[in-house]
């Protein structure tokens, strides 16, 4: 008899999990509150124009490519994809701009014609991250921390090897500070933070490993947009025989004597072996679990930022733009104080507009274009987001007037908006957070909570809110993690009559 998983939620990291347990010989049920599948990483379709409602960045193909070919399935008959030539257009306010390309020479040599940084330091910087990312970054973002075995390997005190003083004792800032002169290169590798919701001045050195992904190894489109990822995902899930239900939220996780035993559904006990949970994980402990005093003790770091989305649908097109773009705030350390001080939006913030309708045509109507318009804010504490917001957007049409030197305003003919207390409720998100707990000290970037409960044995968790962090790629490893740790848990169960 097959050993019988449940798991919470449908994002990345649940339908990667789900993939991995049915190809160990697990009968699998995925039960998702909302009516599809995705999480954070949904669609949006209205008056012609199509959005990626969430993440946007898409690196790291061949984490994908792992999980197909470990289901003996080809990924082209799911999920086609292309590699960008150009990274992202960043827009300086002091007038600047510069186009990163996926050529590591012709953007050193663009940095240092436009920028006045010599190429030289552009190449070490992304020379250095690579080293650290395939040692240090190989080993904490590929294992459990939490497991023994990890750290009792010769591959670990050869990879610290690589972790200078800065990378712990300083920030990102003053790492990078210390590797470019002039403020806009400074500005363009502290934005890094920001990939788990964290701020430069504030988070440790070691994430200078993060432009590596993009740099060196490339930015990719997924051809129909990043909620092909999903499709592809939940198609390869139901060919090997995992059953979803959607709109069907789990009011609790049974556990009794340290063992799970299921889960409360529609108040009707649906039994287990095992359960993993894909949601957020203070909502997983505080609601699931009903275990409040250890839901607290998350809180004792504080949140990563959240988002204010604008989809725009824009009837004209512009050709300075590209796939993906940056327009940076004027002073970058006062947005991130505004965000994770003062618990707000900064009142001149920078913008990140992804634009899929340069990929593909047919994502807007002729002649128009999908705007994807993300600027950070604090998670969700009861501030007054409508009010924010249109304070909001009426500070970015005014930075892409001033920046662009184009209106943008009168050629909006579609909008709709997404704010931190809007993905609290859409995504069980704590406070709206987009990636937990932020990674706003030396060691919390890599102090994470763990792939399993050890109290609980057969629970387990993987996503965004834990080890070893947010955003696609993170996700996909976080549910190999649990799947690597049920098999061998669970290995026994397999053979059982």
């Amino acid at each position: 008899m097959a050993p019988k998983a449940i798991i919470i939620g449908s994002g990345v990291a649940g339908l990667s999990a789900a993939i991995r347990l049915a190809i160990q010989g697990i009968e699998v049920s995925v039960y998702e509150k909302n009516e599809v599948a995705g999480g954070k990483l949904g669609s949006l379709q209205k008056q012609g124009y199509q959005f990626d409602t969430g993440p946007s960045l898409f690196t790291e193909p061949y984490l994908l490519q792992s999980l197909f070919d470990l289901a003996g399935e080809r990924m082209d008959d799911y999920l086609t994809y292309e590699k960008c030539d150009d990274l992202c257009h960043y827009f300086f306010e002091s007038g600047k701009k510069i186009t990163a390309h996926a050529d590591i020479d012709r953007f050193a040599r663009e940095m240092e014609e436009q920028l006045g940084e010599p190429a030289e330091h552009t190449k070490q910087y992304l020379q250095k991250a690579g080293k650290l990312f395939n040692s240090v970054g190989d080993i904490f973002l590929n294992n459990s921390l939490h497991k023994t075995n990890t750290w009792f390997h010769r591959r670990v005190i050869k990879a610290l090897k690589q972790v200078k003083i800065n990378h712990v004792i300083g920030n990102l800032d003053s790492f990078n500070a210390a590797a470019f002169r002039t403020p806009e290169a400074v500005q363009l590798f502290n934005r890094y933070a920001t990939y788990n919701g964290s701020s430069p001045y504030n988070t440790p050195g070691m994430l200078s490993m993060i432009p590596h992904v993009e740099y060196n190894e490339g930015v990719y489109y997924p051809h129909g947009g990043m909620i092909k990822i999903i499709e592809a995902l939940q198609s390869l899930a139901e060919k090997k025989g995992v059953r979803f239900y959607f709109n069907t939220a789990v009011d609790r996780i049974i556990y009794n004597s340290g063992s799970v035993q299921g889960v409360v559904v529609n108040h009707q006990n649906i039994l287990a072996d095992m359960v993993i949970s894909n949601a957020d994980i203070y909502f997983t402990y505080s609601h699931l679990l009903g275990r409040k005093v250890q839901a607290q003790k998350l809180l004792k770091q504080p949140r990563s930022s959240s988002a204010i989305v604008f989809y725009w649908g824009i009837k004209k097109t512009y050709p300075a733009l590209g796939l993906h773009n940056i327009f940076f705030s004027n002073n970058y350390k006062a947005e991130f104080q505004a965000i994770f001080n003062k618990h707000s939006v900064y009142q001149d913030p920078t913008v990140y507009i992804n634009i899929t309708s340069k990929k593909e045509q047919g994502h807007a109507p002729a002649g128009s274009e999908n705007w994807f318009v993300m600027v950070n804010t604090a998670a969700h504490t009861g501030q007054d987001w409508e009010t924010l917001q249109k304070e909001t957007k009426a500070a970015v049409l005014k930075k892409l007037q001033r920046l662009l030197g184009a209106e943008i305003e009168k050629y909006i003919e579609f909008e709709q908006v997404l704010n931190p207390s809007l993905i609290a409720g859409q995504t069980w998100a704590y406070e709206g957070a987009l990636y937990g707990a932020a990674s706003n000290n030396k060691f919390s970037a890599f102090l994470r909570p763990p792939n399993f409960f050890k109290k609980i044995k057969g629970l387990y968790c993987c996503g965004g809110t834990v080890h070893p962090g947010g955003g696609i790629p993170l996700c996909l490893r976080s549910a190999k993690i649990s799947a690597e740790i049920i098999q061998r848990d669970f290995l026994t169960l397999k053979h059982r009559p």
